[in-house]
């Protein structure tokens, strides 16, 4: 009981720190859109609808130019959700009002806490909790810098675009002890860096999941002699 206690103790305190982040970024993206010209109303509409934060700062800097862009540009991005989709569905519920808003909730973020969990209960409440709490943070933080305007510029100049990439490698990190994880993704990390410079924004995603080739084209190890299970005779059974 107590483990358990702890766990989600630990599950709510990760969860505020990385929505806490989120929200300073949210912020970030409420100042920029606003100073870009768009009505107030649009980066506000875009956290409650699209909640895709990479998506939406590409939308609010393709938006004064070519809108198809902007929107060619969030689909390539964010259509990594589709196997996000397949990996947490289970997670999410199996009511229709479940897997709704559930879906919406389908992030890097809340897949990553939810993948950690290796029970299915608890890998639903790491999902729906991390998921909320982002949600909230972010609209939070893009309804202030809103307000704020143009106060806060660059997330970098405060080294808060490392926030992401580090809390998702420090879940990730127990996933590689596993050799064919690991191959995929050293294979696919290596594909996403060759291709950025060739790829518009979005397709090295998308090449990185070739990656996966990798881990299929790993011989399957033998199986050793201990693994086998035991066969047990007639004899050896004794009466039923």
């Amino acid at each position: 009981m107590r483990q358990a206690d702890g766990r989600d103790a630990r599950l709510w305190r990760d969860a505020a720190a990385i929505g806490a982040a989120v929200g300073v970024i949210g912020l970030s993206f409420g100042a920029i859109a606003v100073a870009s010209g768009l009505p107030a109303w649009v980066p506000v509409a875009m956290s409650v609808l699209v909640f895709a934060g990479g998506s939406q700062f590409l939308a609010v800097a393709l938006m004064t130019g070519s809108p198809v862009a902007a929107v060619v540009g969030g689909v390539l991005i964010n259509i990594r959700h589709l196997p996000f989709g397949l990996a947490v569905g289970p997670a999410i519920g199996r009511s229709r009002a479940a897997r709704f808003a559930g879906a919406h909730l389908i992030i890097d973020e809340s897949t990553a806490f939810a993948l950690a969990e290796r029970h299915p209960e608890r890998r639903g409440r790491a999902f729906w909790t991390v998921g909320v709490t982002i949600f909230i943070t972010w609209n939070l933080g893009t309804l202030t810098g809103v307000l704020l305007g143009g106060a806060v510029s660059d997330p970098a100049v405060y080294g808060l675009d490392a926030a992401f990439p580090a809390g998702l490698l420090a879940l990730l990190l127990p996933s590689l002890r596993d050799r064919a994880t690991r191959a995929a993704a050293i294979a696919g990390s290596v594909l996403a860096i060759a291709s950025t410079p060739l790829l518009p924004a979005g397709l090295p995603v998308l090449a990185a999941l070739l990656g996966v080739g990798a881990a299929l084209l790993l011989p399957t190890p033998p199986t050793r002699a201990g693994d086998q299970p035991e066969r047990v005779t007639p004899a050896q059974r004794g009466p039923r």
